[in-house]
């Protein structure tokens, strides 16, 4: 009993400190900005749709949703059909190979990103795809690399060996053998990888900061810094434009929330 008070406190308390940000953010999204300043934390006075009006018709917010929707969905899409394959090279492999390649792509993940910006500008910009979308997906694949291999290949582990086995005395080979069985097994297991790589990408500042300078190509999270100028930032257009923004992300876990879950307790189960 008592722990079941505690755990409902706690979830209870974890979640207001979820919803209240969330909050602040969709009612300072109904303010002017003189409301704002007024009473940054209070409720708007009235629901009003202007900011958003403003923010699709006096900025080129399609544009750049086309380019988040782009880049997000190449490096998610090549990231699960590399990542699969490795992951699944790595549990076909032998032991030693297995644990080898494994501990290399583990080894990856404590690598911070930060360290890497300046051999990843150059080389970019040596192969001619600075201010390129094509040059962004590219580094976010090979970023994001190790983590999906981390987690492809601890799912992967927890399919049945048996399953395998019987395809490959049936004659079928290792393409077969992954698009026929690995990968439909692993269809939980590939929904929640992409819930966490799309997260990560969609939301991506650094990269897309470093690599991108034309207009035309920003993605949204670097085109709401155009709210933000040297001495005066416009909060009110700059949270409408954060709302716009995670509003993908709540429509995609919702219609993954299934696979998510799945694919999470699977993790846990196997850990």
């Amino acid at each position: 009993m008592v722990l079941r008070i505690a755990r409902t406190l706690l979830l209870s308390g974890f979640a207001v400190i979820i919803l209240v940000p969330l909050l602040l953010v969709v009612f300072t999204s109904m303010k002017s900005n003189v409301q704002f300043y007024a009473d940054p934390l209070g409720l708007p006075p009235a629901l009003q749709a202007g900011n958003f009006r403003e923010l699709f018709t006096g900025q080129p917010i399609w544009t750049y949703f086309g380019n988040s929707i782009l880049v997000t969905g190449s490096a998610v899409l090549l990231e699960l059909v590399l990542g699969a394959m490795i992951a699944y090279g790595i549990i076909r492999s032998g032991r030693r190979v297995s644990r080898g390649m494994y501990a290399l792509f583990v080894a990856g993940m404590a690598i911070p990103t930060q360290v890497n910006m300046l051999p990843i500008y150059s080389l970019v910009r040596r192969l001619g795809l600075v201010d390129s979308r094509v040059g962004l997906v590219a580094v976010t694949i090979a970023l994001l690399m190790p983590l999906s291999v981390f987690m492809l290949a601890g799912f992967m582990r927890s399919l049945p060996k048996e399953i395998l086995e019987a395809g490959a005395i049936d004659g079928a080979g290792e393409w077969r053998l992954l698009t026929r069985i690995a990968v439909p097994l692993s269809a939980p297991y590939l929904a929640s990888t992409a819930a966490f790589l799309f997260v990560i990408v969609w939301n991506d500042l650094l990269f897309p900061m470093l690599l991108l300078n034309g207009k035309t190509k920003l993605t949204l999270p670097l085109a709401m810094l155009r709210f933000r100028g040297e001495y005066v930032a416009n909060y009110t257009m700059l949270m409408t434009g954060v709302a716009v923004t995670a509003l993908p992300m709540i429509l995609i876990y919702i219609f993954l929330q299934r696979y998510f879950i799945a694919g999470a307790m699977a993790g846990s189960l196997k850990g």
